[in-house]
């Protein structure tokens, strides 16, 4: 099956729509399940049918539940490629008050990294493969095949928008769609609160081979390395989180080719129990980091 791409293209014989529904009519056509927002850049409430979850599904938009609402009702549990849907009586109403188009990322087998500032932008260019970006206000999506879990903060500036969510349509974007990469799943995985795998040696794993780095230069992985020590320092809450997210995205740069020194080990510990770490928890999140990652 070919993957939707997000294109957008004038909808011949409908200039009298709402600009937005023309846009989300372009969209559903490729296979991308849409739904308006309104004022505020927000989903349209539940009607006085489904409130307080009276309807009996999609509770707190978290599933997608029994409801047959035949309104926007819930969210991107109510997102659909039905053009039926998008252009009846109850649709049009919020089609007139919409100011953009959302689409459900997930239903569309898609995956928006959303980069939420400069910093997250230079991380996202530094770590992840290059695929189709999308401008933002304050920074960019970049949009993969493939879809997963959402989750909010993976890392400072940087939230995953998959399933079970919902992200705003900008434009077609630049460059090419390419593969969901491993890199993005293991930044959803959240490190274990219980359990946590004995301690192993914190020397960096053996390059696989003995050619060059495949990160090419010295100043890729001192980059990286003081990006994770600057993301661990700004960090004002969630410390512990964060701290393993640094790890996380160390690791999964640069813990296969063999680049990784004790020094580069410590400053990131350092970093951390500058935080109020102990060497315990830096340790243990290092440690569930490669677990994470099967290093």
């Amino acid at each position: 099956m070919t993957q939707p791409t997000l294109t957008r293209r004038g909808y011949g014989g409908k200039n009298a729509l709402p600009e937005p529904l023309r846009t989300a009519l372009t969209l559903a056509a490729a296979g991308v399940p849409v739904v308006p927002l309104r004022a505020g850049k927000a989903p349209f409430g539940n009607c006085p049918q489904c409130a307080h979850n009276a309807c009996g599904g999609r509770p707190n938009m978290k599933s997608a539940g029994p409801c047959c609402c035949p309104g926007v009702c819930h969210a991107w549990a109510a997102a659909t490629t039905d053009p039926h849907v998008l252009t009846s009586r109850a649709w049009m109403a919020a089609w007139r008050r919409a100011v953009c188009v959302a689409y459900h990322p997930g239903a569309a087998g898609l995956t928006v990294v959303d980069l939420d500032d400069a910093a997250a932008v230079d991380w996202a260019r530094e770590t992840l493969p290059v695929t189709l970006t999308v401008e933002t206000t304050r920074g960019e999506h970049w949009i993969y095949r493939g879809s997963m879990p959402s989750h909010n903060a993976v890392l400072p500036g940087v939230d995953i928008k998959s399933t079970m969510a919902y992200a705003r349509y900008l434009g077609p974007g630049t460059g090419t769609m390419t593969a969901l990469p491993d890199t993005v799943r293991a930044l959803a995985v959240k490190e274990p609160s219980t359990v946590r795998p004995a301690p192993r040696s914190l020397s960096a794993p053996a390059r696989s081979g003995g050619g060059e780095c495949p990160h090419r230069t010295p100043v890729f992985l001192e980059r990286g390395i003081a990006m994770a020590e600057q993301r661990i320092t700004a960090a004002r809450s969630t410390i512990h989180a964060t701290v393993y997210g640094a790890f996380l995205a160390v690791l999964s740069t640069h813990g296969r080719c063999g680049c990784l020194s004790d020094t580069h080990i410590t400053r990131l510990f350092t970093a951390a129990r500058a935080k109020g770490e102990t060497l315990r928890h830096c340790t243990d999140a290092w440690n569930n980091a490669r677990t994470a990652l099967g290093l």
